[in-house]
């Protein structure tokens, strides 16, 4: 399996996507195709003291580096040469199995989009970040910031999507799959949210999926469903605020509780593993990237301030995604549902 790394995106690049991809080519046994300046990819190896490439990496020199600034699909046919898209390309080729990339979010997914191209049916692919939840399960949040705006049948594709991923990815048998609103009542939202309520509510009726109703920000980390469907805005806005939350959470804990006195300093030391490992669920490093949901290979755009841990959990990441690609199952979901729409 091979897994192609843009060794230019990203706020820490070269450095950080070097070291990361070094360090799961050691651990997992992945073979990776860095992509970008040759010189400065053995520059950042050379700092490390490393000399040589491990056996299993290998660099493809890319001259063009896609900023964050640049409009996303200008990016595809300005910056053909960047590390990103010569790096989609041979995806798209097949001289790779997974792409990751921790460049500009816009153009990684318009690049995704134009050259490894949406799975037949799917209207637009999605982010798709799992997050923990309080009923020690996970819920995948259907998108969180590929589609700002959003019609209700791109919502009722993303339950779709989100309720196979679940199955295939979560092992859960029959996911719960609930609509991001400002409450419970089906009359609540925008037309939005209600439109797109009435859509998810017949494709529960004909089977399709299990659609339990709204869902409330509160009750995501709660466990309340499996899959969250909501626009791109309101669900990158969800996922930092929950990101956000728990940073503040633990910064609490640690100061106004276990630096307060001597005796609690002490009791820290025997509790720190364990949060340690409440705090590791939520953080990005751990969970390496997204995957955009709705393209034909894995595509994985790992966060922009990534370090080599975050790479090198991301290329574990883009390795399952490659070995349980539901690309063929999700075609056949899209083909029962505009059956089921056409009856």
């Amino acid at each position: 399996m091979k897994i192609i790394l843009d060794a230019m995106g990203g706020d820490n690049a070269p450095m950080a996507p070097v070291m990361g991809a070094l360090q799961a080519a050691k651990d997992f046994g992945a073979q990776i195709i860095l992509v970008g300046k040759g010189e400065q990819i053995l520059q950042a190896m050379n700092q490390q003291g490393i000399d040589t490439l491990p056996e299993g990496v290998e660099i493809v020199h890319a001259d063009g580096v896609v900023d964050v600034h640049d409009d996303p699909t200008a990016a595809v046919r300005k910056h053909k040469d960047s590390s990103m898209m010569v790096g989609l390309k041979m995806l798209a080729d097949g001289e790779g199995d997974a792409v990751i990339s921790a460049g500009s979010t816009g153009a990684l997914l318009s690049g995704a989009t134009l050259i490894v191209k949406r799975v037949k049916g799917i209207r637009r692919a999605a982010m798709g970040p799992v997050m923990p939840n309080k009923a020690g399960g996970k819920t995948v949040i259907l998108d969180c910031g590929a589609n700002a705006e959003c019609t209700p049948e791109f919502l009722l594709q993303f339950g779709v999507v989100g309720s196979l991923y679940a199955k295939k990815y979560l092992g859960v048998e029959n996911p719960k799959v609930g609509l991001l609103n400002i409450g419970a009542e089906d009359t609540k939202g925008t037309p939005l949210q209600k439109e797109a309520y009435a859509l998810l509510q017949q494709a529960s009726e004909k089977g399709l999926i299990n659609f339990v109703g709204n869902t409330e920000a509160r009750d995501v980390p709660l466990g309340a469903v499996d899959v969250v469907v909501c626009d791109g805005f309101a669900g990158n806005v969800l996922l930092k605020s929950i990101e956000g939350t728990a940073m503040f959470m633990g910064s609490l804990m640690k100061h106004k509780i276990f630096k307060r006195s001597f005796l609690s300093k002490i009791g820290y030391l025997f509790c720190k593993k364990g949060v340690d490992e409440v705090m590791g669920m939520l953080d990005y490093r751990t969970i390496g990237g997204t995957q955009f949901l709705g393209i034909r290979k894995p595509v994985i755009k790992a966060h922009g301030s990534s370090d080599a841990l975050a790479f090198r959990n991301a290329v574990k990441q883009a390795m399952e995604a490659a070995n349980a690609d539901f690309s063929a199952e999700l075609e056949q979901s899209l083909q029962a549902l505009e059956g089921a729409q056409n009856d």
